[in-house]
């Protein structure tokens, strides 16, 4: 029989146990645990996978975890392991219980995600509540300044829990664009309650965003090129010629994927990043200069890639973008001309690279009178690795 149990908050010590230890034939837990004993067995969580699918069946198992057994916890993945009627687990406090307690917030207004041991932050519960509450590690704090870099130091209240339940804890508001680690050791554990300041909304007009002599992909167009391009949250999405970056906004705000934006114009990277202020975008990268140089300095592999501009030297390295994206990912090609069209197919038929031509004409009605105001037409090639 295994019981599963969390030691709440406070040091790695037994003492907010809430059952008699003495009951069991053996006590797994962490290294990090303080108390000694020869039924009490200290391995990382191979070791205690291990222990237990051999001896559930034949000892009383305590296994002992940080915090709340149902909370990001090691417990529940073996528990699962475990036929249901050979695990009990007995809950305790969780980090996020603890800080929410002391500061007063529901627990319906606010999402939970890890950056402890993880490089990606969750973008479908990031900002999205009107409190984030995140479980850290020494790099977290570089994380969040990195994917918040485009707000502004009123649009979020950024709360740390230090040593939560420790004599010496701290629950205090921090300026992270500006933050020292002088302040803490961050190797100890600590967590971060993020408050969101500003409104979200899914949809935005042609007129929210700067551009260079309206220079944007329109609303319709930019909701059929989101459509193809079959998003899905924390997906990676390659914008390349963003022009205004209305399409990379647009879908992180509606889909909440992680953007990547290349655009070569100097003028028109200093209204993308206004644009990426102003519509409070998180997690994105803007790249001045020449797509096609910058693509083989980047690690990434994208999910998705829209090509909504760049030339000809970008039409010539649509076979290598082909190459890099993802597994059963998608390329969606904008053409406004024949010519461009023409060059796109034959690059692609020359690679043998299956692909489907969408034609888009759109006219739409201005004012009292509903004036005629006819837009260029469009031609979309949808590639599906």
């Amino acid at each position: 029989m295994l019981t599963i149990t969390g030691n709440g908050m406070g040091d790695y010590t037994f003492n907010n146990l809430t059952l008699n230890i003495e009951e069991f034939d053996k006590i797994v837990c962490d290294k990090n645990f303080k108390e000694d004993g020869k039924n009490i067995l200290k391995v990382n969580y191979r070791g205690t996978k291990e222990y237990i699918l051999k001896n559930y069946s034949k000892k009383n198992i305590l296994y002992i975890v940080t915090g709340s057994p149902l909370f990001f916890s090691a417990g529940v993945l073996i528990a699962k392991k475990l036929p249901k009627d050979m695990v009990k687990v007995i809950d305790n406090t969780s980090s996020k219980d603890y800080l929410l307690e002391k500061m007063i917030i529901s627990q319906t207004e606010v999402d939970t995600i890890s950056l402890h041991g993880r490089d990606r932050i969750d973008l479908s519960k990031f900002l999205l509540n009107r409190y984030t509450f995140i479980l850290c590690d020494r790099f977290t704090i570089d994380k969040i300044k990195e994917a918040t870099k485009y707000l502004s130091p009123k649009d979020i209240e950024v709360t740390i829990g230090y040593k939560l339940g420790y004599s010496d804890e701290v629950i205090e508001q921090i300026d992270i664009f500006s933050y020292s680690y002088k302040a803490f050791d961050l190797t100890e554990p600590f967590v971060l309650l993020i408050k969101r300041n500003f409104e979200t909304k899914s949809l935005s007009k042609d007129f929210e965003f700067e551009t260079e002599r309206g220079m944007i992909t329109k609303e319709y167009k930019r909701n059929l090129s989101l459509q193809n391009l079959d998003l899905e949250a924390n997906q990676i999405l390659w914008d390349i010629g963003a022009g205004s970056g209305s399409c990379a906004i647009e879908a992180y705000k509606r889909y909440r994927v992680k953007t990547t934006l290349f655009e070569k114009q100097s003028q028109r990277c200093e209204f993308i990043k206004r644009n990426l202020s102003n519509h409070f975008v998180c997690d994105t990268t803007l790249f001045e200069g020449n797509a096609e140089d910058i693509f083989k300095q980047l690690e990434e592999i994208p999910d998705r890639i829209f090509v909504g501009g760049g030339g000809e030297k970008v039409i010539d390295k649509l076979v290598y973008l082909y190459n890099i994206l993802n597994k059963n990912g998608i390329m969606l090609i904008n053409a406004i001309t024949l010519k461009n069209l023409s060059q796109m197919i034959t690059v692609l038929n020359n690679a043998k690279i299956e692909y489907r031509v969408i034609s888009i004409s759109l006219t739409t009605y201005k004012g009292k009178l509903d004036l005629i105001e006819p837009e260029r037409q469009l031609f979309q090639i949808k590639i599906i690795k």
